[in-house]
């Protein structure tokens, strides 16, 4: 069955927040230096040596509904994926937010804030129309690009990123405090 992508108000929080974000780690991307960095990276893709499973929403204040009480959200972009009446995805986009670092102040800046299918559904192209629909948002309201924040530890969604056309344009170790300090954070970047 076929997904209906809507925009909606942030009143739909609390059912973005029962579509399940969680995935499965069974490899990362491990980060290799050439020539000391000087030579660039490569993202190298290796198996863990114990699968698990990682969930953003178990982390304090980042599921869908903490996000209004300490981001001012007005200017955001929501977008649910409907098969009937039950949720199977939903996207998030944040634009024009004074205090959201990721948007580095600037108001010709998108940044993908969640993207999430369920996991029964996934691999079923949900998750590219809901990306779709983020992107031409943020065209419409000016904006010049759409960064996208993951992890070395979201192997397919650095895979779906690219897919879409994002290129890497940042790797940072070493700014995720405990337990993830063995993460390192990448950044994408579409020009609309």
């Amino acid at each position: 069955m076929t997904a209906e992508i809507r925009e909606v108000g942030r009143e739909a929080l609390p059912q973005f927040a029962g579509i399940p974000i969680r995935f499965r780690v069974e490899s990362v991307f491990r980060v290799e230096e050439n020539d000391a960095g000087v030579g660039g990276f490569r993202l190298v893709e290796e198996k863990v040596e114990k699968p698990y499973v990682k969930d953003y929403d178990t982390f304090e204040g980042e599921t869908p509904t903490c996000w209004a009480t300490h981001l001012d959200v007005t200017h955001w972009g929501f977008f649910l994926a409907l098969d009937g009446d039950k949720p199977v995805g939903a996207a998030t986009v944040a634009c024009d937010t004074p205090g959201c670092s990721l948007l580095e102040g600037r108001k010709d800046l998108a940044v993908l804030w969640d993207i999430r299918v369920h996991p029964d559904r996934r691999r079923e192209g949900i998750g590219t129309k809901v990306f779709q629909c983020v992107r031409d948002w943020a065209r419409s309201r000016g904006c010049t690009r759409l960064k996208v924040e993951t992890q070395n530890t979201n192997v397919r969604a650095c895979r779906f990123y690219a897919k879409q056309s994002c290129r890497l344009e940042g790797i940072h170790r070493h700014v995720y405090p405990p337990p993830l300090e063995h993460e390192v954070m990448l950044l994408w970047r579409l020009d609309l």
